[in-house]
């Protein structure tokens, strides 16, 4: 009987089944799409995602970055990273490098969707696009609306908080190492170096409308892309993503599919790779009910900073303030950037 059988192959599935691997239990994948699959990602890991990635074998290419910085207008606040540089890294070349480590731990991937779980003692059975899979447990790792959190009736009604994200790349050398994030009136804008001659900028907002309109709010950033787009724009959302519990019987939760509040900190990346390291742990100490306490506290910081952003943007007045008051408390704006790498 299969040890592991993970719902989706995308950067968290991938993570989980390698950890899976590396803690002697057999993975196995379930995955419709063949090849690396981009999607609107910001495509920046923390130090902490970063160091994980490393300690996991996960080699890749990517562009170093040592910090994060605000701007609005003639405001800006910086800080730099104490233990470590986060990387910036296409989507695609993250999920072709775990593709590969993954391979070669002897994960096997089978091409499909999980349609259908019914869980027994001491085993979960899945169907597989029709097909009967028997493994001892599941981990759904199968996106921002995931399928099978929906059903086993872990989403609590919809929030009318409703934030999207769109993402194109520039062909342009970055000219920081410095992930920027640029705010306005209608939302923020994420620049993230991706190599040495690429840079992708990510929108976010409550307002759906066109990618360029969203970029026309952010005039110096706009200054700065005069140059060719290399990839069309993707989106996501709505990206505030509530869940009952990442933990029912044997099923566990991992990445997107365990909820997600917004990307305004840039961690997605990173908290589903280390939330991919606790879940295997709690599979391996025979404690799965331990992952929900253990992705809880993994998620804390990031949870806390971006709800106090968000409610700061839902009011014009104090999004106004919030770069302004991270430039005259560096210290604070510091602390804050240090806790989230």
């Amino acid at each position: 009987m299969i040890d592991v059988l993970v719902a989706g192959g995308g950067p968290a599935g991938l993570a989980t089944a390698i950890n899976a691997a590396l803690a002697g239990m057999e993975a196995v994948v379930v995955e419709p799409r063949s090849g690396p699959v981009d999607k609107a990602c910001g495509e920046g890991l923390m130090p902490t995602g970063a160091a994980a990635l490393r300690s996991m074998g996960v080699l890749m290419a990517g562009r170093p970055f040592r910090g994060i910085r605000y701007l609005d207008g003639s405001h800006r606040a910086q800080a730099a990273f104490h233990d470590g540089l986060g990387i910036g890294v296409r989507r695609t070349v993250l999920h072709a490098a775990l593709a590969e480590r993954a391979e070669a731990l002897g994960v096997s991937v089978v091409p499909g969707h999980v349609d259908g779980v019914s869980q027994e003692t001491g085993s979960v059975l899945a169907s597989v696009s029709g097909r009967p899979l028997r493994a001892r447990w599941l981990v759904a790792a199968d996106g921002l609306h995931s399928p099978i959190r929906a059903m086993l009736g872990l989403e609590p009604p919809p929030s009318r908080l409703r934030r999207y994200g769109l993402r194109r790349h520039y062909r342009t050398a970055p000219w920081t190492d410095f992930v920027e994030v640029h705010w306005a009136p209608g939302g923020e804008a994420y620049v993230t170096p991706v190599g040495d001659d690429l840079v992708g900028v990510a929108v976010l907002s409550s307002r759906r409308r066109a990618y360029d309109d969203h970029l026309s709010e952010f005039p110096d950033l706009l200054a700065r892309l005069d140059c060719p787009a290399a990839t069309p724009v993707r989106g996501a959302g709505p990206l505030l993503q509530r869940v009952r519990s990442r933990v029912a019987g044997r099923v566990l939760l991992v990445g997107d599919a365990a909820g997600y509040m917004d990307a305004l900190t840039g961690e997605g990346l990173s908290l589903a790779v280390l939330s991919s390291q606790a879940l295997v742990r709690s599979l391996r100490a025979g404690r799965p009910e331990a992952y929900e306490q253990a992705w809880r506290r993994i998620s804390l910081r990031h949870r806390l900073l971006t709800a106090a952003l968000l409610a700061a943007r839902r009011h014009q007045g104090s999004a106004r303030l919030v770069v302004p008051a991270a430039q005259r408390m560096p210290a604070l704006f510091g602390a804050a950037v240090r806790a989230l790498a």
